[in-house]
Order: C-alpha cells, then structure tokens, then sequence
C-alpha cells in the first residue's frame, strides 16, 4: 500500500476485521436466544481502529461541495415568525372564541339558565282576568312573575314572562288590584351596569386568549411557536457549572490537543485575528460510541470557561411543519447574546443525513431537510467578532451519512477523531475511574488496561464499576484484581446462570465444545491465547465461553491470521464431530461469525485468488458494527462465485480444525474431564492438557 494510505488502510479496511479484538468469547447458546450478545472476535469491536479486545467464544453460541445547496437556507419556514402574522392569528383566536361562546350561551346556556315560559301580552291579561296570576315584576320593557297551573288556581305555580312597554296599558294596575295579585316595579337598569354584564364574558375569553397567545409565543413576541415548541430546549450549562477539564478526560491525548486550539481561540481569539487567521466556525468530534465524545466536549467549555449551551440533534425534530428550523435559529440567537459560547449538538446525524437520500420521494420539503437548511444558514452567517467568538461542536458515530454542505469547510473546519483508547490511555481511564474506588495494594492498573484491549472508555468506567459493587456484595475493604476480572468477564459474558441445570449429556457435550475452542487457540501461531474456559451459563444466553486474551493492541491483520480465527472459532464444532460423531445447535454463533469473517476477508480484503484485490461489499459504517448491503452491482454470476468462495474458504478451516484435534485427541479428553470436573479453568490447564498428552501413560493408567 502507498504510504500516504497506510494510516486510512489500518483504520478502515484491513484493521476492520479486527473489530472484535478484546476478550474474545466462544460459547454455546440456549436455542432461541442472540449469541451476539456475547462479544466475539469477529464482531464485537465497532472500531474501525482495528484495536484489540479480549474476545470470549460463546460455546457454540446456541444451543438450540464548497458552495451552498441550490436549494439554500429558508427563514421563512416558521409560520410564527412575522409579526403580522402574529397579529392576524392573535385577532382569529379572539374572533373564533367570541363566536364560541355566542353558540354556546344561545343554543346551551340559554336553554338550560331560562325554564320559565314565555307568553303573549294578550294571553297574560286572560290569565289575570281569570285570577290566575299570582305574582308580578312590571319593568320598562317586560313583566314576569307567576301562575297558578291551568284548572285550578292552587295547583302547581308556573314562572312566566312577557313584553310589556311601560305606558302602553294604563288599566294594568287597576285590573292587577282588582284580582288581588301581588305586584312591584323594577327600576331601569344602569346601561354601564347592563353593558359591563354582557362583556364580562367576552372580556374573560379575550384575556384567556391573550394569556394563551403569550405561551404559545414563549413569552417573546411570538418566537416561540405554538406552545413554544420553536424554542430551543437546550441545556445552558454556565462556565462555572460545568465542572469538568481535560483532567476528567483520560485516553484521548490527540483529541485533547485538537481542542487545546479551540480553547485558544475562545480565551484569546485576538491573538489569531492578529495574525489574519481566522476563528474556527465548527468542530465535529467523531468516533465509536462510547469514545467520550460528549464528555470532551464538556471538558472543552470547562476549560475555556465559557457558557455551554447542550443540546441533540433529535430535539430538533417535531410534528410541526417549521419547528426544527425556528428551534435552530432561537439556539443561536441565545449563544449569540452570551458569546463567548460553545453551541454542542450531540448526535448531529438526527438532522445532518444527506439531503440526497430521498429525492424524488419528497425529500425535497421534508422537516429535517428544512431544520438542516436552517443550520447551514445559521452556521455559515456566524458572526466572528474576535472579541465574543462562538463555536459550534457537535458529535456523531456515523459521519458518513452526514450532508457535504455541512462539512465543508467554513462550517466544521475541523475533525477530530475520538477511537478507542490505546493501552496508555486505558491506564489513563482508569486511574480517572478508581480515584474514588478503594483498590487493594496489589491491584496492577497497567494488567488491567492490558487485559481490557478494544474496551472503550465508557467500557472501562463501567468494568471499574462492576469491580466495586462485586466487592462490596463479598463485604471486601477493597477491590482485588479477582474483582475486577470477574466483572470483565460480567461485562463481557454476562452473569452466571446458576439456576439454568444441564443434564450430563448436555454438559458434556458443551465440555467438549469449549475444549475444541481452546485447544485450537492453543495449537495454531496467530490465534490469541486463552485465559479462561468455561461451562456454567450465562445469563445472556451461552451456555459455556471460552476467554482469549490478546496480547497487544492490533490495526493491520494478515490473512493467516484471519483465517486461524476462523479456525478457532470452528474448532467447537469440530470437536464434537470428533469425539461425539454428530453435530449440534450450538455452533450457531461460531458458524454466524466465520462464516461473517470470511464474507469480509472475500468481498472487503481481496484474499480470494479466484474474485482478486476487489470490493464486492456494501458500504462498510466507519464507527457502528453492520454493513449496508448492497448487491444490486453484482451480476448473479459474481454473487455465486463470491458464496462458493465463502463457503470454501468456511469449508476448509473446518477441516483443518478436525485434523488439528483428531492428532490431539487425547489432550482433548483430558481438558474436557477437568472441564466437567471444575466447571471453570484458567489458560494453564490447556498447557497442561497438552503436556499430559504427551507424556507416557502410568502403570495405573496402562492397567486401566
């Protein structure tokens, strides 16, 4: 390979088969449950850094551009943000309540606030005539009062009411007196009194409306959105609040020095403008989950001491038609008034994807394409006063799906990968991680970095925090090197499935399983060595696990040593073939793996002598496990070649495996005995298995 292309090569192509090199697991699985919850040599690492992690073989793993887009930022995507706009829509929501409530007080509370009945002039002097109005209230424009019910004037009273105009009938009076009614006059009503009564209703409304409108418009002049779903909801995190330096940050050392520069600029950006250079607008941090991506970024606000404003790409993205862009903008007017300021969005690629995927589908007036739009706009329109400079960083595991226009340069000037720490940075983690553990005397940091190659930091953190609580639930004053690889082994394998019983066939032949695993990582030269075997289950499913522990930290394999891994990982299969004569579910996994490593060293690699050094895979995720399948360019002729040289090159690793443990039978039998005898041992016994093979049989052994 060229030397300008080594450092890519090591990272992406190559080294990608050595994804799962940490504790390699192999194992037998319960039927019906992932063997890939294990972490195996062939898939556990998503790093495309190619580092080493111990892998454990689960036993059979079952059982059973430059410029901008032509499209261009759009302002004009949140339907709040004219004030006219706002007006209109404040005027509609008073209209539509008065209208409402009209309704309601005609057709409902009208209705149910007036039982009385209401009759003619001329029916009520009747009913007086016939001495059967009780009572009556003469007022300017109407009389009410009551009757007595029809038949009978003791019967049941009735209210009533009619027009009256006062002056009209001058006899009323006379004939009320004449028929012995009980009758007043009410007064005129105050027309201020009378007005102020029909408003009251209408004038709470408004005011409900208008309290309502100032939060749907959060309180700032309607930039806020229906019910404020256009402000941002990130996080300010103030500079003395956010507590946390490069000292918190252990295995990034090139990282850190990336964003030592950031904070040069952000603490004296004069000192560059100076010179003519110019402050950065963007940084994008990359790299596997679990990286401390998020926590760099902290470290990097910590350090400058300025105001951090936190937030994620998903937050962006609502069911309102304009929201995400309106949520953009109101994030960098806020970073803008408290600059010098640091603007993180996590997880970018929520709303950075490629606004080329989707064309022709309605791509082009998606939400997210406009919240994207929004961003390029805000970002490329930052205002770089050297004297309150404001940064944009964001991070992602999955940069290739990310737009070209957002990483351009002039947006995200700059990228910094964050991989999987190596050896020194590991013992880095973990110094940072036990500061507050109480670690025995003899507790080895630098064994413990080297047993834990692949792990990342947020694996560290959590291994280190295994290792206590298992102390603590032995009731320990402090955490042993035994705690902390048994809460590797946790977090790698699982936890033990003591309630999970195997009969003496099933014991056995897991037994045997695990004994082919371990027995072929011993005997071929590239495979890892083992350090431990085991047969009790998991509770993630593997019924028995064999523990390989490399030796250094790996990012360019060789074909030999892929092809010995496949070996290994076939070598419980084989040893059951071997000794018990049939074969069994549980070299599911193993077969999943092998058969998923020698698809990547025939389509990715170019180690197949018959397809030559070409590319037939789909395209490959730089920091996630997966690959995006696509074979729609090969012709089904290239398709069958490239399966019979998979199942050949599976095919014949198999075999080697047999013909390895056929010639080591008896070590075979003798690892497999100490196996269902202790249920768990370390790396020495497969030596000694293979020493006791090779020595003479007793005179007790030949009498036998």
């Amino acid at each position: 390979m060229a030397p300008d292309d080594q450092g890519n090569n090591a990272r992406s192509d190559a080294t990608a088969a050595n994804r799962s090199d940490g504790p390699k697991l192999g194992g037998l699985k319960a039927d019906g449950e992932r063997a890939d919850a294990v972490r195996s040599s062939s898939s556990r690492s998503s790093s495309r850094s190619g580092s080493s992690r111990p892998s454990t073989r689960s036993s059979g793993d079952k059982v059973s551009g430059t410029g901008r887009s032509a499209g261009g930022p759009q302002r004009n995507d949140d339907p709040g943000r004219p004030p006219g706009r706002q007006v209109w829509q404040f005027v509609a929501y008073i209209v539509v309540a008065l209208i409402a409530l009209y309704l309601f007080q005609q057709f409902l509370l009208g209705p149910m606030s007036a039982p009385s009945t209401e009759i003619d002039y001329s029916v009520f002097r009747a009913r007086v005539a016939e001495g059967r109005v009780l009572t009556a209230v003469i007022g300017d424009s109407e009389i009410t009062g009551t009757m007595a019910g029809s038949g009978q004037s003791g019967g049941t009273s009735t209210e009533f009411r009619t027009t009256f105009k006062a002056g009209a009938d001058d006899r009323l009076v006379e004939e009320l007196q004449a028929a012995g009614v009980e009758y007043s006059f009410k007064g005129p009503s105050s027309p201020v009194g009378s007005l102020l009564i029909n408003l009251l209703p209408f004038l709470l409304i408004g005011v409900f409306w208008y309290f309502m409108y100032r939060r749907m418009a959060g309180g700032r002049g309607g930039a806020g959105g229906i019910f404020g779903v256009g402000k941002s909801k990130a996080t300010k995190v103030e500079a003395e609040k956010v507590g946390v330096t490069f000292k918190d940050v252990g295995g990034a050392d090139e990282a850190i020095a990336e964003l030592r520069e950031i904070i040069q600029f952000l603490k004296t950006p004069e000192q560059f403008a100076s010179l003519g250079g110019r402050i950065p607008k963007g940084v994008l941090l990359v790299g596997p989950p679990g990286t401390g991506k998020t926590l760099l970024a902290k470290a990097t606000a910590g350090e400058a001491g300025v105001a951090f404003f936190e937030s994620s790409g998903s937050e962006f993205v609502e069911m309102f038609v304009g929201v995400g862009a309106a949520r953009v903008r109101d994030l960098f007017e806020q970073a803008r008034k408290d600059a010098p300021a640091i603007v993180f969005i996590d997880e970018i690629d929520a709303i950075g994807q490629s606004r080329g995927v989707g064309i022709g589908m309605g791509g082009a007036n998606d939400e997210r394409e406009q919240t994207l739009n929004q961003l390029l706009a805000e970002i490329d329109g930052f205002s770089t006063d050297t004297a309150r400079p404001v940064i944009i960083m964001a991070a992602t595991n999955r940069p290739e799906v990310l737009d070209q226009a957002l990483l351009r340069a002039g947006r995200f000037d700059r990228q910094v990968e964050v991989g999987n720490p190596d050896l020194i940075g590991r013992v880095q983690i973990l110094k940072i991680h036990s500061k507050d553990v109480t670690l025995s005397k003899d507790f080895d940091l630098e064994r413990a970095a080297r047993i834990t190659p692949g792990f990342s930091g947020a694996d560290l953190a959590n291994a280190m925090n295994e290792a206590a609580l298992l102390a603590a639930r032995r009731r320990a004053d402090s955490v042993s090197m035994q705690d902390f690889e048994a809460a590797m082994e946790r977090v790698v394998a699982g936890l033990e499935k003591k309630t999970r019983v195997m009969n003496e066939s099933e014991r056995k032949t897991v037994a045997y399983h695990e004994s082919g695993h371990a027995l072929m990582a011993a005997l071929l030269p590239h495979a890892d060595p083992v350090a431990k075997i085991s047969i009790i289950p998991r509770v993630r499913g593997a019924l028995g696990y064999t523990l390989q522990m490399p030796t250094e930290d790996r990012y360019i394999l060789t074909k030999d040593e892929l092809t010995d891994r496949i070996a290994v990982m076939l070598g419980g299969r084989a040893a059951e073939t071997t000794v018990l004569g049939t074969i069994s579910t549980g070299a599911a996994d193993d077969i999943q793996k092998a058969t998923e490593l020698a698809r990547r060293m025939i389509t990715e690699f170019g180690m197949s002598e018959e397809l030559g050094s070409v590319r037939y895979a789909g395209q490959q995720l730089r920091y996630l496990t997966g690959v995006v399948q696509d074979n729609s360019h090969l012709s089904p002729h290239t398709q069958e070649l490239i399966d019979t040289e998979v199942r050949n090159l599976v095919t014949e690793e198999f075999e080697r495996a047999q013909a390895v443990l056929r010639e080591n039978r008896a070590a075979l039998e003798h690892l497999a005995q100490a196996l269902l005898k202790q249920e768990t041992v370390d790396g020495s016994a497969v030596q000694e298995a293979l020493e006791a093979a090779k020595a003479p049989p007793t005179a007790e052994e030949g009498d036998s």
